[in-house]
Order: C-alpha cells, then structure tokens, then sequence
C-alpha cells in the first residue's frame, strides 16, 4: 500500500479566498491525500495566493518562497488570484504548478502533474459544490459564499479583473450547503460575497438577496448568520425589516463606505455623499438599536486633498462606526483608476495618505472605545474559539465580533470548550476586547 501523501495549503487575503482552501483540501483529500498543518512536512505545498493590492501581492509572493526554503523538497503550487491575474506572464521557475481560481474542480489535474499551468474559466452555469470536508474556521464557525466575481467595476478594483463578472451560485445550492454546515454541528454561518446585496442581480433582475436570507433563516437549527460585505449604493430594500423579524440574522452589518466626500467617490464610480451614507445608518440603527455597523474605508485615492478628507474625518465621526478598517489606495493595472495619474505623483499623494490614515485611525480608536462600553453590564450568547490551557479562561466572540477582523470576548468561567455557545456577562472593555463571565 502506498504511502499517504501530505498536503499543506497557505491560505492568504478574504474569507471569500479561505473557502477555495477548503475546497481546494477536498479535492486533494478525495485524490488521496491528507491535509498537514505543517509545511515542513507536506509532500505537496499550495499557496492560495491573493493579488487584490500591492501588499497583497507582496505577501503573496513572500510566502511562497519562505514556504519553499522551509520545505525545498515538496512540490510547490501557485494558486488563487495572484495565478488567476498574472499566471500566463508570470516567470516563476521554482513553481512545480500554477493554477487559477476560476474552477477548482480542475484542482486534481494540478495534482497529477497532468498540467502544470492552468488558468481556467468558470463553468457554464456556475455552482460550486456544497459538500466542503475541511473548514479552516474556529470550531463552531464557517463562510457561505453566494457568489463569486462583481459587476460594480469600481474605478480602483482589480476584483472584476480577477474574478471576472457576478456570477451568482443557484439558492438550491447555497440554501443546500447551510443545511449540511448547520448538520455538522456549526453554530455561526457568515456569508460572504464581493456583494450580498448583487446576489441575483447577473440576470438583469432586481437583487435576491433578502429572499436568500428569507430561505436562509427558516431553517431550522441552533444557528445564527452574519451578513459581511454590503455595497452602500445598492442596499436591498428589505434586509433591514427581515433582520428585525428574523432574530437568528446578526444586526452586524459590514457596508465598506471607502470615502464620503463625493469628489473622491465619482472618480472612484460610487454615487454616494455623506447625506445618504448617514441616512442609511440612521435607517439601521432605528429600525435596530442593538446593530453593529463595521465599514472600509480607502485613502489616497486621485483627487483626494485636504478638504476631501476633512469630509471623510467629519463623515466618521458623525457616523460613529464600532468597528472601522482602512488603506491605501494601490494603483492597479488594468483599472480605470490606473491612468488618473503616474508612479511619481502616486508615490507623492501616498506619503500623504499614510499620515492622513494615522489621523482618522485615531480618531476611530476612541469612537470604537466608547461605542465598545454599552455592552459593558449586559448578557450575550458566546461562540467559544480557544480554551486557555491551564486557565479557567477561554476566547469566544459575541454576535458585535466578526471572526479575524473584530476584537474578542475573554471570558472566565469552567467547562468551555472550542464550539460551544454560552452565556456571557461582559463586565469590562480591554482595549479593542470585552472581557466577561460565564453565566451558569
């Protein structure tokens, strides 16, 4: 009998990337191989690469080659967006395979050595399966993804350039695969998407998005979903009105904003104003006094001085996030945006944008600080990630916290285990972290 081979996969950028991980692990696990956590000895090495900015890509390219020099002997693949954008130019002779995101079924004919450059199309009709083995999530915890590619074509984007258009998976299937996540026990569902709210919108109709979440939220369980990535200029009517009904749908809505002062947005091909971004939270926070709004936001963007951005700074302050992530522009090739202007004056505005960032994540951390104390004497159910060996301690996250990006509950207490759901009072906020007690 021969002997088992190993893999490792390096899964890199969005949750949306971690899903093609673990289905990339499925394949693999039903080609004979068995998954490793550790890279030194793998007989094969994948690195889900991401190629959405410039530091991304740096990352990317980092990892592969520290991976290689940790184990020169295995094979090493290339994959996920970074492949899918440059893998037809890309001079990277140490790669034994270079494959693309675009259909992952094909994942086996890397494997085999059958191809060792593969940059696929999507499948006509697109459906990815809904059967992953792995998830690489917390215990407890998992991502749905309902579509894949985008139709908004923001003017920085490289996001249509490497998923190419929306291409929305069928409700059957999405509706299929939270049954068998909420069947093997997990507890937190967060869908994801480059946007929820297009879900159905590739065949020139209106959004499907509230429906899904409809279907979604009928099913029966010990589960709750949490909503990341909604585009602000396209909101669907509805959602706020099914999360009041619908108490297993978070009240945490993730709406990346990316500026506010208009004359940054138009270039950027956003129709937004801080009027109508304000009214949209307001609308939220109404309708529902417990939500949780989490925004990104982009600086250094062409046309973007003083002034732009003292909108911005005013924009956040009323608008008065919980939770708030922000970067530099990247100026991208093959985006509209990449001819605004050249290398030098890029680099120019970016010094800028870097002092500017420091200035409004200050600005953030206090307003994060205060909104984090009104949960502070309340009781919360908590999803328990880690136990703190030799403690009666343990790190969970409650329905305020989304997994990787938000800050975490500590929580004292007996008998928690990683998956579990328990109730929490939190008593004290610890910079970006809550701290709590088990109750009962």
């Amino acid at each position: 009998m021969p002997p088992v081979k190993r893999i490792y996969i390096e899964s890199l950028g969005c949750a949306k990337n971690q899903v093609d991980s673990e289905l990339l692990l499925t394949y693999a696990m039903e080609n004979g191989y068995e998954r490793t956590e550790d890279a030194e000895e793998a007989d094969v090495i994948v690195v889900n690469t991401c190629g959405f900015i410039e530091s991304a890509k740096k990352e990317s390219i980092d990892t592969f080659f520290s991976l290689h020099e940790q184990n020169p002997d295995a094979r090493i693949i290339m994959a996920g967006c970074l492949a899918q954008r440059y893998g037809h130019s890309m001079e990277l002779e140490e790669a034994d395979a270079i494959f693309g995101n675009r259909d992952l079924s094909l994942f086996p004919e890397i494997l085999s050595g059958k191809e060792k450059l593969l940059i696929p199309e999507y499948p006509d009709p697109y459906a990815e399966r809904d059967d992953r083995r792995v998830l690489l999530n917390f215990p407890g915890s998992a991502y749905l993804k309902i579509s894949e590619g985008c139709n908004h074509r923001c003017a920085y984007c490289a996001i249509p350039v490497i998923r190419g258009p929306l291409r929305s998976r069928p409700m059957e299937k999405v509706v299929a695969e939270a049954e068998r996540l909420i069947e093997s026990g997990i507890h937190e569902i967060n869908i994801v998407a480059q946007d929820l709210g297009a879900y159905g919108t590739d065949d020139g109709g209106a959004s499907r998005f509230v429906e899904l979440m409809d279907h979604l939220s009928s099913l029966s369980g010990d589960v709750f979903y949490r909503m990341l990535y909604i585009h602000p200029d396209t909101f669907p009517e509805g959602l706020i009105e099914l999360c009041r009904e619908r108490r297993n749908i978070l009240p945490y809505f993730d709406i990346p904003f990316q500026h506010a002062d208009p004359k940054v947005l138009r270039p950027m091909k956003r129709t937004g104003n801080p009027e109508t971004y304000l009214a949209l939270i307001e609308r939220i926070r109404t309708a529902l006094p417990d939500a949780v709004i989490r925004t990104t936001l982009m600086l250094g963007f062409p046309g973007e001085d003083r002034e732009a951005f003292d909108t911005l700074l005013g924009f956040v302050r009323s608008a008065r996030f919980d939770w708030m992530g922000s970067f530099l522009y990247s100026r991208e090739e093959d985006t509209p945006a990449y001819d605004m202007r050249g290398e030098e004056e890029h680099e120019k505005a970016g010094k800028k944008a870097a002092r500017w960032q420091k200035e409004l994540e200050a600005v953030q951390e206090e307003i994060t600080a205060e909104r984090l104390q009104r949960f502070v004497g309340n009781e919360y159910t908590a999803l328990i990630e880690e136990k703190v060996e030799g403690e009666d301690l343990a790190i969970g996250r409650i329905y305020a916290q989304a997994p990787d990006v938000d800050g975490l509950t500590v929580i004292m207490g007996r008998g928690m285990e990683p998956g579990d759901l328990v109730r929490v009072g939190i008593r004290a906020v610890r910079g970006v972290d809550l701290e709590g007690v088990r109750i009962g």
